[in-house]
């Protein structure tokens, strides 16, 4: 009683009108009583607002208290049979965690990780059992991103169900042989188990936000039915400091992606230790989302603990819930109930006072809410049920649920992959496996039969929604037929005299025609990051407009231009903003559409090339992994393409990062005609043959003559390397000389110099990708060394070099890593030299920059006339001619140092 009249007194102590504040607290009361909470928030959002506008300083707070989301009394109860539930769970954890312990037993070094799935298998459970939807006539099926180190549970359930055997459970990580299964989500593996990869970590929440955007994209133009998915995405707390996690949170809330839900697995860890050990990331995470326009739901508590915060009337355990950092939360599970009492309920008397009838392992069971199917199952609902908001569900878990002193709750819970005999039979104990002592040592997996009554319901819950997840579509059951080569002739013939463009222009005109195509037309997706009008691209806004779910609600400022900016419910370009890892994320869910939507979509997602590979790499390189089709279109490309912009701005290293994607198929094309030719190629692989490989291409806004195809130049474009200009025979010496992308041009210009200043003929090469001449030669080079004793097969580029005559120049505006791929194929006994634009970018003409990077057609003239004297066909004073006569500083700087 004491007790009370001291925080009585306090309260006084700060509250001028005790009894006024009392009349307002309990006319509150009533209102919650009679009208409902909803009630009551209007009334006091209303006279926040007053006191704001009135000029009170009320401070904003997202954050509510520590407790859950939902109340006890209003969340709906799971409507499984939960025994069943909770042995299949048991199962699944045994399960998983053999598949990892003996995988390390065989090889220590194989890795794998325990203490995710632990901590999620509730949360699976309940969404597998009861939520998500598999693919049917009906219903497009649910889109799952689960977390990356939660992959034994998931093949643990697969194997119970049927579809994995155990030999591949045998064979966790251990893919070399074709039987084993993936570390993590790998579709690139796994085609036809993994929807998405969710590694590295960011990523999954990244792709997951426009995934659910593009799935709205498609309902809006009539493309597929999709107003009934879901797209669950499940990461960690500590998964969420990486910035892609949390970059477009705001988008979805502005875009009120309702078909969106986030499950974030506190389970206050991360591999080194606690998530914010001093804070509390739960109270963080919903500061954030909140503000964001995100539907945020708590599930902290499980139902234990519903009765305990029922009787607290005074709030002090909400208060000590509150102010009790996550690193004691933390240890509180590493230890035991009796500690629990003491360090918890011990901070206030009345905490014990109230927890005095249990007994210590009373109050160890008392569980978090990600562990209690009943919470769990009431977020889902609510999530499901959202109208106009994107969901995130912060559950509550432990780290390693299960392990007990083998690593629950510990800070070397994420690394746990070996557990001792005595852990083993710990784990076999508590969740009550029947496995007899003499079968521990071998940790058999457990399967039961399939009459079982756990093991009918296991399947009839799959069979009620539609069947079993994850699975991938590795084929669209569609058909869409590409149009001839013809069908973009304008780029395959010569400029008209006098008449200059850019491949970038040339890149535009293909695709306004391929939009216009009754056939693809619909299903081009155009992805911009705010730079149409620097490629010149802006009269697509008004032909096809960008896609806006409220469509335009004001008047464009431009509305009286030809090319005004217009945004539409239907429109068809994709409008990222100032946001490349935005854009890539669109892009991959068109360029993956055939399996997620059943329907082929053709993505074009075009940006500066300097800003793509580069900053985005570890997405397209997932991309590789989802088995993405579409076209990325570096713009600007190369080191001296783009007039007067620096260091920033200058790509000369794209295509070395594109070379390092194995489904990647990059080329630096410099005329109209290359494009045409390897965007139709990309369409009639990817759409047509549904290969599973992704073009990036890059193209310059540098505006010069074309001179059109010539026939039988197609094959040669593809393949990487054609002869475009053949040189004159009346001279004796003679060079071959390669380039790619506008340098080519200047490698032109050098062939001019070479026979009018130097009496040396000269054959120009296209080279539009040194990659696949890469690729192919090392394909060839591997075969021959398999098959010794058979005649020797020849590279590409080899047998298209070796019949001419003369040393080999090779010229880009790349590194020069990027031709030197080829080296090992040069015909043997003839030279290669290389120059490329190693070293930072930086501001001034084209001209210029490659006089400074040593690329223009003077240095080229110059190596080509080095080649034939260090072969001794000339005398190397011609080359000091040469240098003098082009007024090349010998001692300049190296560009590379500057």
């Amino acid at each position: 009683m004491s007790a009370q009249i001291d925080q009585v007194l306090a309260q006084a102590a700060n509250d001028p009108d005790v009894m006024e504040t009392q009349e307002w607290l309990d006319a509150l009361e009533a209102v919650i009583e009679k009208e409902g909470p909803d009630r009551a928030h209007y009334l006091m959002e209303r006279m926040v607002d007053l006191a704001r506008r009135r000029g009170a300083h009320i401070p904003f707070s997202s954050n509510t208290a520590y407790v859950n989301t939902i109340p006890a009394d209003q969340g709906e109860h799971c409507p499984g049979n939960l025994e069943y539930e909770e042995r299949l769970r048991s199962w699944m954890r045994w399960n998983a965690m053999a598949m990892v312990v003996k995988a390390n037993r065989v090889d220590g070094d194989l890795g794998g990780h325990l203490s995710s799935f632990a901590s999620l298998a509730n949360m699976l459970g309940i969404g597998f059992n009861h939520f998500w939807h598999a693919p049917t006539e009906d219903h497009g099926g649910d889109l799952l991103y689960i977390q990356g180190h939660s992959s034994p549970g998931i093949y643990a359930r697969a194997f119970l169900e049927g579809r994995l055997t155990e030999d591949q459970l045998i064979h966790f990580r251990r893919e070399a042989d074709g039987k084993g299964l993936s570390s993590y989500p790998h579709p690139k593996l796994m085609p036809e188990f993994w929807q998405f990869p969710t590694v590295s970590m960011g990523l999954g929440p990244l792709m997951a936000i426009y995934q659910a955007r593009f799935l709205k994209y498609l309902h809006a133009r009539g493309i597929a039915k999709t107003d009934n998915r879901k797209v669950w995405a499940f990461c960690g707390d500590g998964e969420m400091d990486e910035p892609e996690s949390m970059g477009a949170i705001g988008m979805a809330g502005r875009e009120k992606l309702n078909n969106l839900v986030i499950v974030v697995n506190c389970n206050l860890q991360r591999l080194d230790g606690p998530v914010r050990g001093n804070g509390k990331i739960i109270q963080e995470l919903e500061s954030d989302f909140r503000g964001a326009g995100w539907n945020v739901v708590k599930v902290i508590w499980g139902s234990g603990w519903d009765e305990l915060l029922a009787k607290d009337k005074e709030g002090i355990l909400q208060k000590v819930m509150m102010e009790t950092v996550d690193g004691e939360y933390q240890n509180y599970k590493a230890k035991d109930g009796a500690f629990v009492r003491k360090h918890f309920f011990g901070k206030h008397p009345k905490l014990l006072e109230m927890v005095s009838k249990m007994s210590d392992d009373d109050i160890w069971r008392l569980t978090r809410g990600g562990h209690d199917p009943h919470k769990i199952y009431a977020a889902f609902k609510v999530a499901q049920d959202s109208k106009d908001q994107p969901t995130v569900i912060l559950a509550k878990s432990i780290k390693g649920y299960g392990f007990g002193k083998a690593g629950e709750a510990r800070n070397t819970a994420h690394n746990t992959k070996k557990l001792d005999d005595e852990a083993i039979k710990a784990m076999r104990d508590r969740f009550q496996l029947p496995i007899p002592d003499d079968k521990l040592a071998d940790i058999p997996f457990f399967k039961p039969s399939d009459d079982t009554p756990e093991m009918q319901y296991l399947h009839e819950r799959r069979k009620a929604l539609g069947g079993y997840l994850p699975q991938r579509r590795p084929q669209a059951d569609e058909k869409l037929v590409v149009p001839e080569l013809s069908a973009f002739q304008a780029m395959l013939e010569p400029t008209a005299e006098g008449r200059e463009i850019s491949t970038t222009a040339a890149y535009s005109r293909v695709l306004t025609a391929l939009l216009r195509d009754s056939s693809l037309g619909q299903r081009v997706v155009p992805i911009m990051v705010d730079e149409s009008r620097t490629f010149g691209m802006e009269g697509l806004f008004r032909q096809i407009g960008i896609f806006s779910q409220v469509g335009q609600l004001y008047e464009p400022v431009d509305k009286d231009q030809v090319m005004y900016y217009r945004e539409d419910k239907a429109g068809q370009i994709l409008q990222e903003g100032i946001n490349e890892a935005g854009g890539m994320s669109s892009w991959i869910a068109a360029a993956t559409s055939y399996s997620t939507n059943n329907r082929i979509m053709i993505p074009f997602y075009t940006y500066y090339s300097m800003f793509g590979l580069q900053r985005i790499g570890d997405l397209a390189w997932a991309a590789g992994d989802m088995r993405a089709r579409g076209f990325l279109i570096g713009g600007t490309a190369g080191r001296t393409t783009l007039n007067g912009e620096g260091l920033q701005h200058e790509d000369g290293h794209s295509h070395v990062f594109a070379s390092a994607i194995p489904n990647c198929i990059p080329y630096d094309p410099t005329f109209a005609h290359e494009v045409a030719v390897i965007i139709h190629d990309g369409l009639r692989r990817m759409v047509a043959n549904q290969e599973d490989v992704f073009y990036y291409i890059t193209v310059m806004n540098e505006n010069y003559a074309h001179p059109g195809i010539k026939a039988g130049q197609e094959e040669g474009i593809l393949k990487g390397l054609y002869l475009l200009n053949e040189g004159g025979k009346k001279n004796k010496l003679r060079v071959q000389l390669l380039g790619s992308g506008t340098i080519l041009r200047e490698v032109i210009a050098a062939a001019d110099l070479l026979r009018d200043d130097w009496k040396v003929d000269a054959d120009v090469w296209s080279a539009p990708s040194f990659t696949l001449l890469a690729r192919e030669g090392q394909d060839v080079e591997r075969w021959n060394m398999l098959h010794p004793a058979e005649t020797a097969k020849k590279s590409y580029f080899e047998q298209s070099l070796e019949g001419t005559d003369g040393p080999i120049v090779v010229s880009t505006d790349y590194m020069r890593t990027y031709a030197e791929q080829v080296r090992a194929f040069v015909p043997k006994g003839r030279s290669y030299k290389v120059l490329g634009t190693d070293g930072y970018g930086r501001s001034d003409t084209r001209a210029k920059l490659r006089e400074f990077f040593e690329v223009n057609r003077y240095f080229v003239t110059v190596a080509a006339l080095k080649s034939l004297a260090d072969e001794g066909k000339i005398k190397p004073e011609v080359v000091a001619q040469a240098i003098a006569k082009y007024g090349i500083d010998p001692n300049k700087p190296n560009p590379v140092t500057q």
